[in-house]
């Protein structure tokens, strides 16, 4: 039993004899005297459904997976359409060094941009315009915490692996 998020218990693991399916496919075998017996099948699901247990992680994070595990990892902002290239040419960049990024290229204001991808809850905002072309640099914003300044890419790739190699030796202790 895994308690969620309000303290309602969930069963995950189960272990489970089943009779149906041995009869389904008509297993058999012989036995020590010499006649043919049904087997009986051992079902063990140590996490139970994928979906069940996919369910309590998403509301037990309220949806904010940590770093390693969130589909997306940074979304790239431009300002303006005029800064989409150089909103390609980072996410690019990033996918090389196997961040999951994206770009919002919607013609919307930056921040209804920054407001829709934080309800996303993508953990990092990188906000691209002219003086972040003109200085190949990105400005940071993490989800939650606001504003993380200007950088350069390889800062930013830098920072991401850090912490999801910090949270990973968090887990293996």
């Amino acid at each position: 039993m895994v308690k969620d998020a309000i303290g309602r218990k969930w069963q995950l693991g189960t272990i489970q004899v089943d009779y149906n399916l041995p009869e389904r496919f008509d297993l058999e075998y012989v036995g020590e005297d010499n006649q043919k017996h049904r087997p009986v099948m051992i079902h063990r699901a140590p996490f139970g459904s994928m979906e069940r247990f996919v369910a309590v992680l998403i509301e037990h994070t309220a949806g904010k997976f940590p770093l390693w595990l969130t589909p997306e990892q940074a979304v790239i902002l431009p300002i303006s359409e005029k800064y989409n290239d150089y909103a390609k040419k980072v996410d690019n960049l990033l996918n090389f060094y196997d961040i999951r990024s994206f770009v919002d290229d919607r013609n919307e204001k930056i921040g209804k941009k920054i407001r829709d991808n934080e309800l996303k809850r993508i953990p990092y905002l990188l906000i691209v315009g002219e003086k972040e072309e003109a200085s190949q640099t990105i400005a940071v914003r993490k989800q939650g915490e606001g504003d993380k300044g200007s950088m350069k890419i390889e800062e930013f790739v830098n920072l991401i692996q850090n912490e999801i190699n910090e949270t990973l030796k968090e887990i293996e202790t």
